[in-house]
């Protein structure tokens, strides 16, 4: 069986420079605040700008007919204004999952947007984020867009694991990915959803990839 590598592929410096930035510049801001009210300012504000196009300055008035569907979009970019479904498990720790809360709700939002195709934008992304919601993420994890988990915070990810789209990780799972798994691998099962679904997943090793700076 041939063995294929991954091609490297960039945007243009001034782009990549831009987007390294913002990446950075949110990893700093969630590091630095670890509140979930705090977090969740920053959300919205970045959720605002990212559909919006301008900067949140306050809600505006609420009372004219006409712009209610607006100010049920804006009210939405507010991680306290949503309710997501692993909130309603009796088995979650709501303590670990508020304080991630706000990051999943960009996560979902993130790939839902013009942004969220971007694939070396949001392998980048999501792995900043994964860092601060998961129990750990290892180097040269690509994730790619509209994955999706319960609390996140049980789960472990490897180094050199790719996930592909439209996977439901498990509550509790640990997707080593790295050495030593034979290449190519056999599927990667996890287990079954809380809702009993089964998740679709696709998880492999990366070989030879000719970009490791994703994290």
């Amino acid at each position: 069986m041939p063995v294929h590598t991954y091609r490297e592929l960039k945007p243009t410096p001034e782009a990549e420079a831009i987007y390294r930035r913002w990446i950075s510049n949110l990893n700093e801001e969630f590091t630095r605040h670890q509140s979930f009210e705090r977090r969740a300012d920053i959300v919205r504000d970045e959720l605002y700008q990212m559909y919006l196009s301008r900067t949140h300055a306050g809600r505006k008035q609420a009372t004219l007919t006409s712009e209610l569907a607006t100010n049920v979009l804006a009210e939405c970019f507010d991680p306290r204004n949503v309710t997501l479904e692993p909130e309603y498990y009796g088995d979650v720790d709501i303590e670990k999952y508020n304080l991630r809360k706000p990051l999943i709700w960009f996560w979902q939002m993130f790939d839902r947007s013009p942004l969220g195709l971007n694939h070396w934008l949001g392998f980048r992304f999501r792995c900043m984020l994964g860092r601060h919601i998961f129990r750990h993420v290892g180097k040269g994890a690509k994730i790619f867009h509209n994955v999706e988990f319960t609390f996140g915070y049980n789960l472990t990810i490897g180094d050199n694991c790719t996930i592909h789209k439209n996977v439901l990780l498990a509550i509790s799972a640990r997707i080593p990915c790295s050495e030593p798994w034979p290449w190519p691998p056999g599927p990667f099962r996890l287990p079954a959803s809380p809702s009993g679904s089964p998740p679709r997943s696709s998880a492999r090793r990366i070989l030879d990839s000719p970009d490791p700076d994703i994290r």
